[in-house]
């Protein structure tokens, strides 16, 4: 997708969390917290174009499996066309069903959810219900790895992980335009 295709998609859809896609080194960084040396189910919602898609799929087992839960029609389109690898599934769905989705692979559940989706334009409902799914999603010690812009305020997405998760740490991404905040929340 052209920069200017996702500067027309930025524009209509509200639900897109960046001017940009993420950094290759913001990539690297927010996949740093996931063993990549067994087989893995990973979840990623809002993944846009697939900047972390192809890396996450570069870096997999050849049996893992990558779920793409993307709201956005075009983004959906994009990466159904543009990557072609057995063990990736894209679904243009909210990750608030991330439920039923789970459920159409037989129930299984997640090692590492990590999500680019704009918590801070959400209201209040939405959130806790997407982060209380993930947690229901994710295995015992799973991780759910979200990544916001920079400016977000604890309220958005931080409370909501400290009351539902055991272990939750943050971090920051400066390498990335904007910067970003990274959490790391475990079953």
């Amino acid at each position: 997708m052209s920069t200017f295709q996702y500067m027309k998609n930025l524009i209509k859809d509200r639900n897109i969390a960046s001017i940009t896609p993420t950094s290759k080194s913001g990539v690297k960084e927010v996949c740093e917290r996931i063993d990549f040396s067994k087989r893995v189910v990973i979840v990623e919602y809002g993944p846009a174009t697939g900047v972390f898609t192809k890396y996450l799929l570069e870096q997999m087992t050849n049996d893992s499996l990558l779920i793409a839960v993307e709201l956005n029609e075009n983004f959906a389109e994009t990466l159904q066309k543009n990557i072609t690898d057995s063990r990736l599934h894209v679904y243009q769905e909210s990750a608030e069903n991330i439920d039923e989705i789970m459920e159409k692979h037989g129930g299984e559940k997640a090692d590492y959810v990590i999500s680019g989706i704009p918590f801070s334009l959400m209201n209040s409902e939405l959130r806790q219900s997407i982060v209380r799914k993930t947690k229901e999603v994710l295995k015992s010690e799973g991780k759910f790895l979200p990544y916001q812009t920079f400016f977000q305020k604890d309220e958005h997405l931080k409370n909501y992980l400290t009351s539902n998760f055991n272990d939750v740490q943050e971090g920051f991404i400066i390498k990335n335009l904007p910067p970003m905040r990274l959490y790391e929340a475990v079953k």
